[in-house]
């Protein structure tokens, strides 16, 4: 009897906790603010309706050199509404050891960078960020950086629905194509 009131419990336990997850919603890009790297907040909510393209970069990085396609990109389709959004992030290699005011510097002088960054995350591991972990269960364990200059794809309502690692380069094909069906 015991076994049976066990196994009848559970089951119950099972579809409240799944009748909860289904009522909660689950949280997206838009509910996040973050702090710009000259430390003034940025609520994502302000890029509704747009696609965001975000990508965790490094200055001494050998994919560094993908500035410059960032900018492309975002030079190509912002007035149509695409947010190029990038996380300087010293999580892989210590290539990005600069304070903020350096890495603005940085990415200015070098690479013309002029769409948005954000002050220095923590994009992997147990430390992530919070937006990073919303990343990484809307997008499941494989979305996860494994080097600087991973790239995801948020649509206009804030959800997560892409990513590509570090060796896909911003004006590829396929970032484009998916850029431009979010537009």
């Amino acid at each position: 009897m015991r076994n049976i009131l066990a196994i009848v419990l559970t089951i119950l336990l099972v579809s409240i906790t799944a009748a909860l997850a289904k009522s909660i919603p689950m949280a997206q890009a838009h509910d996040f603010t973050l702090t710009a790297i000259d430390g003034e907040k940025m609520p994502l909510k302000q890029w509704q309706g747009k696609p965001i393209l975000v990508v965790n970069t490094a200055s001494l990085c050998g994919y560094t050199h993908q500035y410059a396609g960032l900018q492309k990109l975002w030079e190509t389709y912002r007035d149509r509404g695409l947010i190029v959004l990038g996380v300087p992030s010293n999580d892989f290699g210590r290539q990005e050891p600069g304070s903020a005011k350096e890495i603005k510097h940085f990415c200015e002088v070098n690479f013309d960078v002029d769409f948005p960054l954000t002050e220095k995350m923590k994009v992997s591991g147990g430390n992530a960020s919070a937006f990073y972990h919303m990343l990484r269960h809307r997008l499941g364990d494989q979305s996860v950086p494994r080097w600087n200059f991973h790239k995801y794809l948020i649509n206009g309502d804030g959800i997560p629905v892409a990513f590509w690692p570090s060796a896909v380069a911003p004006m590829s094909d396929r970032i484009r194509k998916a850029v431009e069906a979010e537009l």
